[in-house]
């Protein structure tokens, strides 16, 4: 388990510095953060002067490695759009977009995993066909459409719910919080139901088939042959097996959901890294660009670690095999 555990490390360390490298050229590749300093006016002479104050005028590999080296102690440099440490941008929209995130992964899962198991063991039925048609809509739809309707619906035509903004929040260290806040879980209802909408259906069609699956194995016949009750076969074995292959697209799904939740916090106007993300790269602010790309690709790296991690909990079978092996 030791080996197993440094071996990932290892790899996610080489994943990291690939990643850095590919945030580091943005520097040399994508605009001149001299001329952006400066502007277009600036003397030869200030641009050679800002450029050493920089760093600019060192060797390739020399700057690399001051940038990873500034990387690992969370280090961007500042933003060139507004003026301020990227790390402070980012800690201060983190929060949002975790919350986010989180609310959005819980609801996929809550409400995914058991409309799949109805649909794989009652399959015919008139609810069943609807939890699938509802699937097949989830998995199609466009999420910034899904969003629009729901604010038309909800916040325009029914005017329940807000349709921007995060609303009051409650400041938990440096952790804020909508749900927590009265009245700051109105705002999140609709932005989380939109970044749920595609993985619930994902997660629900997920299940729905590796049930099927399951319960035409072997080992089912043989436990309905012992005479268990349905519900000790449907949720003590074939649920139980099922939730491997779940566990490992919803870990992915998490990570996707904080890197790709731009759309919706575009459409929601939701104060998140996505929406930093957007009007930077509008700017061209590279440093956030930079710093983005890196905290999204660590956020994959140890999701993927901790999934690896819990298969060895769920299915025994890897557990038997990776003591086999040694």
């Amino acid at each position: 388990m030791v080996a197993f555990i440094v071996r990932r490390l290892m790899q996610a360390a080489l994943v990291m510095l690939a990643v850095a490298f590919v945030a580091f050229m943005l520097f040399q590749y994508v605009g001149d953060p001299v001329l952006q300093i400066l502007g277009q006016d600036a003397t030869p002479e200030e641009v050679a002067r800002v450029r050493a104050e920089l760093g600019l005028d060192q060797p390739f590999v020399v700057q690399f490695a001051h940038f990873v080296g500034q990387a690992l102690q969370g280090n961007f440099g500042v933003s060139l759009r507004q003026g301020a440490p990227v790390a402070q941008l980012i800690a201060e929209r983190l929060p949002a977009t975790l919350e986010l995130a989180l609310v959005a992964a819980a609801l996929a899962l809550v409400v995914g995993i058991p409309m799949g198991v109805y649909a794989a063991l009652k399959r015919g039925t008139w609810l069943a066909q609807l939890f699938m048609t509802l699937s097949l809509l989830g998995v199609s739809l466009p999420t910034f459409l899904i969003g629009i309707v729901l604010i038309l619906v909800f916040a325009v035509q029914l005017g329940w719910l807000p349709s921007f903004g995060r609303g009051e929040v409650v400041q938990l260290g440096w952790f804020s919080s909508g749900l927590l806040a009265p009245g700051g879980w109105r705002h999140l209802v609709l932005p989380a139901l939109t970044l749920a909408m595609f993985q619930l259906a994902l997660i629900m069609r997920l299940v729905r088939a590796e049930m099927l699956e399951v319960l035409r194995t072997d080992y089912i016949k043989f436990a309905r042959a012992r005479g268990l009750t349905d519900r000790a076969i449907h949720f003590g074995h074939a649920l139980k097996n099922t939730l491997v292959p779940v566990i490992t697209i919803t870990g992915l799904q998490l990570g996707g959901l904080i890197a790709f939740a731009i759309i919706t916090e575009t459409v929601f106007q939701w104060p998140g890294m996505g929406l930093l993300f957007i009007q930077a790269v509008t700017f061209a602010d590279i440093p956030v660009m930079a710093a983005y790309l890196c905290l999204i690709a660590l956020i994959f790296v140890v999701i993927n670690l901790i999934v690896d991690l819990l298969y060895f909990a769920v299915d025994p079978r890897l557990r038997v095999e990776r003591a086999g092996g040694h």
